[in-house]
């Protein structure tokens, strides 16, 4: 069976990403790609018509926890230990400087 991609699909696709290979790369990728094309041709060939379709991993429904409102106890703790605060805000020098 001939391969789905040769050396003049290859190129095209390159210039359509916009990479530059080597000879030696380019060769390589055409070999790894006809590879991995013939993994698919492969199991494209499996009888899948008594397989139900999966469409997930799991059979949990939501594993996620409901959103509840929570206090956080220590919120500002350490604010009293900085140099410089106002309104429970920490005030720091100026980063920029108009000039």
């Amino acid at each position: 069976m001939p391969s789905l991609i040769n050396k003049k699909l290859l190129q095209h696709l390159t210039e359509l990403a916009r990479l530059e290979l080597m000879n030696r790369e380019e060769e390589r990728l055409l070999k790894d790609l006809q590879e991995i094309l013939s993994h698919f041709e492969e199991l494209q060939k499996l009888d899948t018509a008594d397989i139900k379709p999966v469409s997930g991993g799991t059979n949990l429904k939501n594993i996620f926890r409901e959103d509840e409102l929570r206090v956080n106890k220590y919120a500002g703790a350490g604010a009293e230990a900085f140099p410089d605060n106002e309104d429970g805000f920490l005030k720091i020098p100026p980063v920029f400087e108009n000039d």
